[in-house]
């Protein structure tokens, strides 16, 4: 059995594409995934499955979600494992919090590749860009956030084939993971 992290692209994001986490879990139960669990409302689900086709995986849910919602919505799909490895690789002294903005660019398959760094504009000062296998760590001091070109990158070709998460949820979401692995 293997554990999964499904992030859900774009949903309850200033009143748009409302999605009810008891609704979502209820689907993903019926869909006859083991361990179901949500966290917060920005589209996390942990779950179970004998399933190691995370194409097939996505295309089921990605056509579930649909029918039940009535809406599309991109599906992002890791297994624990992967999870695992990218916050082994986070500087340890990256978070989120009063001083620091971090966030994780989880990228589509399709840009899930180091020289998708020469797609994004940043301020070399102040914008400190990682890439490891599947997403971009982007870290920055808050107080030069009106430096940074992160503001720039809404609606860029990388923006559109990612969904993102602050440092500190995908730290929660791995240790929920390590608990049910």
């Amino acid at each position: 059995m293997q554990k999964y992290l499904a992030l859900l692209r774009g949903i309850n994001v200033g009143g748009n594409k409302k999605v009810d986490m008891k609704k979502l879990k209820v689907m993903f139960e019926g869909l006859n995934f083991d361990n179901v669990s949500t966290y917060i409302n920005s589209g996390n689900i942990l779950f179970s499955s004998k399933e190691k086709d995370i194409k097939k995986l996505t295309e089921i849910m990605e056509k579930e979600f649909e029918k039940v919602f009535k809406f599309e919505v991109k599906f992002l799909l890791r297994d624990s494992e992967k999870i695992l490895n990218l916050c082994k690789s986070l500087p340890e002294d990256f978070t989120n919090d009063k001083n620091q903005k971090t966030d994780i660019l989880f990228l589509w398959e399709e840009y899930d590749k180091k020289s998708s760094l020469n797609l994004i504009e940043i301020n070399k000062d102040v914008d400190n860009l990682i890439y490891v296998k599947g997403a971009i760590i982007w870290n920055l001091n808050k107080m030069d956030y009106s430096k940074s070109r992160m503001h720039k990158f809404i609606g860029t070709i990388v923006y559109k084939n990612m969904t993102a998460r602050n440092v500190n949820t995908v730290r929660k979401l791995n240790e929920l993971l390590k608990n049910n692995r």
